[in-house]
């Protein structure tokens, strides 16, 4: 018999951590429905996220990516992906926490660094010096990440690992239902 989540799962973390690909991967394995919170920001703003930076600011862009959230919150269970700064805010936090499963994919700065490095398409690191200013994402945002109901380091283990242990989590919390999920 399958296993569903009971509430949205929430995948909390820095950019690099691995939120949309392990996402999708445990989407796929719980065979429900995947968001990409950052996708849906982009579509409800008809702009990019880089766009939105340059032309509204962060607190625009942050509001815009608070209302979405909790738009996805309402909807039926499945997995969302969070941008890296979403958590943050303690509206966002609680809503969270009320609606759904928060799941942070900690991971720590080398490897944020090797993966941020691939793509250039991230307001936050466009300017100074990636490893310093990932440093200090980490200071700032890994004690708040910590109030996550799940924790999952992710490393540099294949994505299948990474996606046993948050089902491993999510079955020792009795986060998952047995049986087709009721709308």
């Amino acid at each position: 018999m399958e296993s569903n989540p009971s509430r949205m799962l929430v995948l909390v973390g820095l950019m690099g951590a691995g939120k949309t690909t392990i996402g999708r991967r445990l989407a796929a394995r719980l065979d429900v429905p995947f968001v990409d919170a950052d996708d849906e920001v982009e579509r409800a703003a008809g702009c990019s996220i880089a766009d939105m930076f340059e032309v509204h600011g962060e607190e625009a862009f942050r509001e815009g990516e608070k209302r979405v959230i909790a738009r996805l919150l309402e909807g039926p269970p499945g997995v969302m992906a969070t941008g890296g700064g979403a958590f943050m805010n303690a509206e966002t936090r609680e809503r969270i926490k009320e609606r759904g499963i928060s799941i942070w994919l900690r991971a720590d700065l080398e490897v944020l660094v090797r993966r941020c490095a691939r793509r250039d398409d991230r307001p936050l690191l466009k300017d100074g010096d990636m490893k310093e200013t990932l440093e200090n994402l980490i200071d700032q945002r890994y004690p708040i990440y910590g109030e996550a109901d799940i924790i999952v380091d992710t490393g540099d283990k294949p994505h299948r690992t990474v996606v046993d242990k948050i089902m491993d989590e999510l079955a020792a919390g009795d986060y998952l239902l047995m049986g087709p999920v009721e709308s």
